[in-house]
């Protein structure tokens, strides 16, 4: 079955990384030093016409900028018919708005990916429209499943979702550069302490996503009575910071919301 891309960004690339018959996807791209690349890479199709991809493709996956949707669907929304599913990872962009803009006959799919994609190991959020098929909707958690975990939600909790998976990278990212700091702080060469921080957060997610081990005996655990990480703990276990990343979150999805 042919694949195609509307743009082929990082994100797209992401995507394409993870879809084991690369002969069978098409993208398009108008920069042709990117097209090049991704050629040599990956063996692909490319083209500077989405016009192409729209008339190839069965599933398309809507790769672009926010401000680039209305442009791409004024040329391939007339040629997009009932047999094809378009799958958006554009933010912002909801099924209706998608609707109005491509037409009414294709079958869509929205999803809501976060960049950690880019490193095959994304958190995407998967909602359909009415007409997508729920065969459409497994096609879509395989090829995204093997660039990361997937999940199936109404789209009434993507905002949420962007606030917590999307958002969430520059979160992580800010809670790690405070412990470098703070490692920097106590005397650390810095990218000692970056390598001590990216490493302990990295191998704690990876830990607890394999055991499944419940967040709070996990915590208490390290937390050996009149211990080193105990003392620290009373720094950090307060009510504030809980309700500080609560209102992060919550002005992420509100933003979210309005951009909708």
């Amino acid at each position: 079955m042919k694949i195609g891309f509307f743009g082929a960004g990082k994100m797209a690339e992401g995507i394409l990384s993870a879809i084991e018959d690369k002969t069978s996807v098409i993208m398009a791209e108008k920069v042709e030093a990117r097209a090049v690349e991704l050629v040599k890479k990956y063996k692909v199709v490319t083209t500077e016409d989405v016009k192409t991809v729209a008339l190839t493709a069965k599933t398309i996956f809507l790769a672009v900028r926010p401000q680039d949707v209305d442009a791409v669907a004024a040329e391939v929304a007339p040629l997009l018919t009932s047999a094809q599913t378009l799958v958006s990872i554009v933010a912002g962009k909801t099924l209706a708005k998608l609707r109005a803009a491509f037409g009414e006959k294709v079958k869509l799919i929205r999803v809501m990916p976060n960049l950690a994609l880019r490193a095959n190991a994304g958190m995407c959020a998967i909602c359909a429209a009415p007409n997508a098929k729920k065969a459409d909707v497994k096609l879509v958690e395989k090829i995204l499943g093997g660039a990361g975990e997937t999940v199936v939600l109404d789209e009434k909790h993507f905002d949420a979702v962007t606030a917590l998976s999307g958002s969430g990278p520059a979160y992580f990212a800010y809670m790690e550069e405070a412990m470098m700091e703070g490692g920097v702080a106590l005397g650390l060469d810095p990218k000692v302490a970056r390598l001590l921080a990216e490493q302990t957060m990295y191998g704690t997610a990876k830990f607890l996503r394999e055991s499944q081990m419940a967040l709070r005996p996990f915590i208490d655990g390290v937390c050996t009575k009149g211990g080193t990480t105990a003392a620290g703990m009373t720094k950090l276990d307060k009510p504030a910071f809980k309700k500080m990343v609560a209102a992060t979150l919550a002005a992420a999805a509100k933003r979210s919301k309005e951009l909708a």
